[in-house]
Parts: C-alpha cells; sequence; structure tokens
C-alpha cells in the first residue's frame, strides 16, 4: 500500500488524532527516505514543467498543522521542487480591515491557482473554523455552517477543473515542545518564537478538537485530506512529495504540440 492509501482520510470517517503515532514512518529508514526524496522532488519538477507548459490543469495544495507542525519546512523542502514563474506560496495571516468587510472566502478565492499553475496555502481558509472557533471569534452559529459552505467552495473549484491537495502535519505535544524549546535556544531561529505561542499550546486539546472535525467533515473524494506523522521531518517531506508527485502524475500532464508547423525551419 502506497502514502497517498495508508494517509489519506476516508469521507466522513472519524480520526482520532491522539491514537495515531505522529513519528510513524511506515517503514522508512532516514537513508532510504532521502534517496526517494530526491527521486520525488525531480518528479514534481518534471510534472510542473509540463503542467506549466499544457497550460490545462490548476493545482491547489493547502497546508494545515498546529504551530510548529512544519508548513514552512514542507514549503521550504518540498516545494522548491517548483519552478517559481508558475508557483505561488499565500500565507493567510490575520484578516485586514479590508477582508473583514467581505465575506470570509474572498480572500481565498483571489489565490486559487490558474490553469497551468500551483497555488500552495500555508494555512488557509480552515483557519475559519480552526482558530475562530478556538477563541470563539464568530458564535458558533455562524462557523458550524462553514463546514458544508468550505466543501461547496472546493466542489467550485474542482468541478472547474483544479486539483485540491490537503496535507495536514501532525506532531504531538512532547514534538512541539521541543521545537518551541529550540527556538527559544538558539539565536538564528529566535525570531520565529512568540509568547503568543505559549498561550495557543495550553489549548491544545480545544484545536485537535477542532481539527478533528474538519478532518471528518471537509475530506472529500474530489478533495482529501492527507494526515501526515511530522515528527520526524525527513518523513513528513518524503510523505507529502510522494502523494502530491502520484497526484499530479495521474493528470498526466503533456508538453502541447508546437504552435506553428516548424517543418523545414532551420535556426542559423
Amino acid at each position: 500500500m502506497n502514502l497517498r492509501d495508508r494517509l489519506g482520510v476516508e469521507p466522513r470517517s472519524t480520526v482520532r488524532l491522539a491514537d495515531l503515532d505522529a513519528g510513524a514512518t511506515h517503514g522508512w529508514t532516514r537513508v532510504e527516505a532521502n534517496v526517494e526524496l530526491q527521486r520525488g522532488l525531480d518528479r514534481l519538477t518534471a510534472l510542473q514543467d509540463r503542467l506549466w507548459a499544457e497550460q490545462k490543469h490548476p493545482i491547489l495544495v493547502v497546508l494545515q498543522g498546529i504551530d510548529a507542525a512544519g508548513k514552512d519546512g514542507s514549503v521550504r523542502h518540498v516545494m522548491s521542487a517548483f519552478n517559481p514563474m508558475g508557483c505561488t506560496v499565500t500565507s493567510f495571516k490575520v484578516p485586514t480591515p479590508v477582508e473583514l468587510a467581505h465575506d470570509y472566502l474572498w480572500r481565498v478565492h483571489q489565490r486559487v491557482p490558474a490553469r497551468g499553475e500551483i497555488a500552495i496555502f500555508n494555512r488557509s481558509h480552515y483557519e475559519d473554523v480552526l482558530v475562530v472557533r478556538v477563541h470563539d471569534l464568530v458564535p458558533k452559529a455562524v462557523w458550524s455552517r462553514r463546514y458544508d459552505q468550505i466543501n461547496a467552495f472546493e466542489e467550485l473549484l474542482t468541478s472547474s477543473g483544479t486539483t485540491i491537495v490537503k496535507f495536514f502535519l501532525w506532531i504531538d505535544r512532547d514534538e512541539q515542545r521541543q521545537r518551541f524549546e529550540d527556538r527559544l535556544n538558539d539565536p538564528d531561529k529566535r525570531w520565529k518564537f512568540r509568547l503568543g505561542d505559549l498561550a495557543e499550546r495550553k489549548l491544545w486539546d480545544d484545536y485537535v478538537a477542532a481539527d478533528e472535525e474538519v478532518l471528518r467533515r471537509c475530506s472529500t473524494a474530489a478533495a482529501p485530506w492527507y494526515v501526515i506523522p511530522a515528527n520526524k521531518k525527513w518523513f513528513r517531506n518524503l510523505a507529502i512529495a510522494d502523494i502530491l508527485a502520484d497526484t499530479l502524475d495521474e493528470l498526466d500532464p503533456r508538453y502541447p504540440p508546437a504552435p506553428e508547423d516548424l517543418t523545414g525551419v532551420v535556426v542559423e
């Protein structure tokens, strides 16, 4: 069974994150994974080149996870396979006043990919059923409707030709503590540390419950969630690269024919 089958969340299935080993490697060793990762990155580079040339398939990659789960690292180590000309990365932070004056999906729709492009969301529209829920930023009657709204939004995208791949990076609480301590103790990483991170850490159980609800209600056949064991960064990178490459490969992107008849053309 490949990683896509092993790590995918079946639609409407219940996921208990506490029961999943965040340090699992599914039989891979670090040495083997490093070799396979390079092969996966090479595949992604070749696939993106054909996607960009063909201008047929938009690709949306969603990265979610609790603080320090490795979203930035995934972008740096996996998405570096892509040519920036055909790839965008958006980090959805606290909404601006202009964004708050619109519906919550307004800013998201503006960043979805065009044909031939790969768009990466480092955090995403799911923040509006995660942090919004945990911090009671809007009434439950409002955020509880958003699961179906998000599914409808993603169905709109997929029915228009967009391929959506969603990765939830799962680290356990001990690993988060270690990563926070590493940031605090390393002068080169201290800029990432915020006192607010410690306040958010106290809400761990609330975030886990919110994450589990997202995985249960918003993993669909057309826009599946994959839960990536992310304690070991090398396995996280391998799993994301492998699943994404397999997904893009199924689209069978091809270089288009030359736009003009080049028979007999000689470059002098």
